[in-house]
């Protein structure tokens, strides 16, 4: 675990330890949270998982809408939650449950959870991911890592070897071309991706095949009650590294598919990575634009009255896969906090 997220951590008990969530959602202007989630799994991550941290355990999910509940937040729909907002008067706290990305394992993990415990919930959908035609990058490099002592990244014709023999290297291999591809645009990252699979012997399609849900999956997924379906672009490409038009198409075309597969057009949008370099001003606009209600994005932070004047730019806070301990649901479930959080790192 890196220093950020042991900080974070230590930041976590001492803010259990004091009590002080309770005391905070009682005195604090938040009205609800949006939790951010990926992937639910039941099997415990191998020592070397960086993307460890978009996925929880089956057991968890269920304590954490038991908790939250028990807290006296009411699990609610985005279109709830919004009417929640507009109202003059406080009453309950409220928790939105999303998931991002339409992984199999929300289907046959999660659903059931959520079916018990009737919580409605949100599935933002990338249309080509479930095409079987989109890339899981994050997921592939990690993959790849894993499996060899050493890895050759092609870069503009020059080729880079770093050693993965152990945990240590592979994290920093990991760390280096992960962020690597992050500071790229999307298609010199889509060349690297693409070269760096084929050298490594790696499926990305098979890869994609095998962890999206495909349409008669969705389909049947998105039948039930409980479940809202929203969009996440079409390829889950980061928005603002493209030109305004492919942005534009990104996000409309993605609506347009889901309306013609599913039947209904989805009313609400989450931005593909949600942070600062992955979506501004420039996407909530053309959130705006094209005609959703809701947009979110995956800086930290509560709901408070004042986001009804900027329902294209909602705060989310992530279930991260490194802080599973119950103790802890206490404090996702504190929006002030993640909202002091996301003004110290925005």
């Amino acid at each position: 675990m890196s220093l950020k997220y042991r900080a974070i951590r230590a930041v976590f008990e001492a803010l259990w330890a004091s009590r002080l969530p309770g005391l905070l959602r009682t005195l604090s202007g938040s009205r609800g949270v949006i939790f951010t989630l990926h992937r639910v799994l039941p099997e415990t991550p191998p020592a070397f998982s960086p993307n460890a941290i978009l996925q929880i355990q089956p057991q968890f999910l269920d304590y954490v809408i038991e908790r939250i509940r028990a807290l006296g937040l009411d699990i609610v729909t985005l279109d709830e939650a919004m009417v929640l907002l507009a109202s003059p008067a406080k009453g309950r706290q409220f928790a939105v449950l999303t998931f991002d990305d339409a992984y199999r394992d929300n289907l046959t993990h999660a659903l059931p959870i959520l079916r018990r415990h009737e919580a409605p919930f949100t599935l933002y959908v990338p249309t080509a991911l479930v095409d079987g035609t989109g890339e899981i990058w994050w997921q592939a490099i990690e993959d790849i890592i894993a499996r060899v002592g050493a890895i050759a990244v092609d870069t503009k014709g020059a080729i880079e070897h770093l050693n993965t023999r152990t945990t240590s290297e592979k994290q920093q291999a990991f760390d280096h071309l992960y962020w690597r591809m992050r500071n790229m645009p999307e298609v010199e990252r889509l060349e690297i991706l693409h070269a760096f699979a084929d050298r490594h012997g790696y499926n990305l399609a098979a890869q994609c095949r095998s962890l999206i849900m495909d349409w008669e999956e969705l389909r049947a997924f998105a039948g039930d009650p409980l479940c809202t379906i929203g969009a996440h672009t079409v390829h889950h490409y980061e928005l603002a590294k493209l030109p305004f038009k492919q942005a534009r198409s990104e996000m409309g075309d993605c609506v347009d598919i889901i309306e013609d597969r599913l039947g209904d057009r989805p009313a609400h949008f989450s931005y593909p990575l949600g942070g600062p370099l992955s979506a501004g001003q420039r996407e909530f606009d053309l959130a705006r634009e094209i005609g959703f209600d809701t947009a979110v994005t995956t800086r930290p932070g509560g709901l408070y009255p004042r986001h009804l004047e900027e329902p294209h730019a909602l705060p989310r806070i992530s279930l991260n896969g490194y802080f599973q301990s119950r103790r802890y649901v206490d404090v996702f479930a504190t929006g002030s906090v993640f909202s002091a959080i996301g003004k110290l790192t925005n």
